[in-house]
């Protein structure tokens, strides 16, 4: 029988009462997922929005959201962009001790993780170089139009850079190499979301995955690291200085 969505999002709503204050995203994350595993609640469901689930727990949507990408690399629940947040199929079968490892966000362990970005990323493009196809870069040229008409909207412009980024991880033709970036992107999904404070930010990122695009499409290797690796230093310098902010 179909999942009524506006229902499933009032009984998660009603299910989740309100947290004692001064409680951290770990906590948060865990009384999601024992309400995911408690089989009240129907596989491939939509999740509430954010602020739905930050009023029923009591807490503040930026602790949500870092709950939720946590969850998210674990495999609990599944990001669509455009459409929401759905709870996976066979989460019951998780343990929820598998969280601890799950959470390095706001820890000192994001620093190593923005470093292993940096490498796979350019390995992703090195290995594209080799065998992206033009229908690849026909789509990256439509993320790059969508990033320049939001150099205003730092929200549809981060997740336009996300798309990007996906593209080439696929073209990479490697399923490992894509899913461990994947599974990193979640995880810095947070300070990613951050590191773009201003429309100028915007637009050097902008001159910087449009100089990856070009290298791409002229199939020309040296460059294509080249431009990857400044792209990946500038983004490690704006993302990490997030990160120090909200430290």
């Amino acid at each position: 029988m179909p999942v009524n969505p506006a229902a499933a999002a009032a009984q998660m709503t009603a299910a989740l009462a309100p947290m004692e204050q001064g409680s951290v995203v770990s906590e948060v994350a865990e009384r999601l997922l024992a309400y995911f595993t408690s089989g009240d609640i129907a596989p491939g469901t939509r999740l509430p929005a954010e602020r739905q689930l930050s009023a029923s727990l009591g807490v503040g949507r930026s602790a949500v959201r870092e709950a939720l990408a946590a969850l998210e690399i674990l495999g609990i629940v599944i990001v669509r962009p455009g459409s929401g947040t759905y709870l996976r199929d066979g989460v019951s079968e998780l343990l929820p001790r598998t969280l601890s490892w799950g959470l390095m966000l706001g820890e000192p362990r994001t620093r190593e993780l923005v470093e292993l970005r940096s490498g796979l990323e350019i390995q992703a493009v090195e290995l594209a170089a080799l065998r992206i196809t033009d229908e690849a870069l026909d789509r990256m040229r439509v993320d790059l139009d969508a990033m320049e008409k939001n150099l205003d909207n730092l929200a549809a412009f981060v997740e336009a850079d996300a798309a990007f980024h996906r593209e080439i991880a696929a073209a990479s033709g490697n399923t490992v190499l894509e899913e461990l970036l994947q599974s990193i992107r979640s995880l810095l999904r947070i300070w990613v979301d951050r590191a773009l404070t201003d429309e100028g930010h915007a637009e050097a990122a902008l001159k910087e995955h449009t100089a990856i695009y070009q290298a791409l499409k002229a199939r020309d290797a040296e460059a294509v690291t080249k431009s990857m690796r400044s792209h990946m230093a500038t983004a490690t310098r704006r993302l990490l200085a997030g990160f120090d902010a909200a430290q």
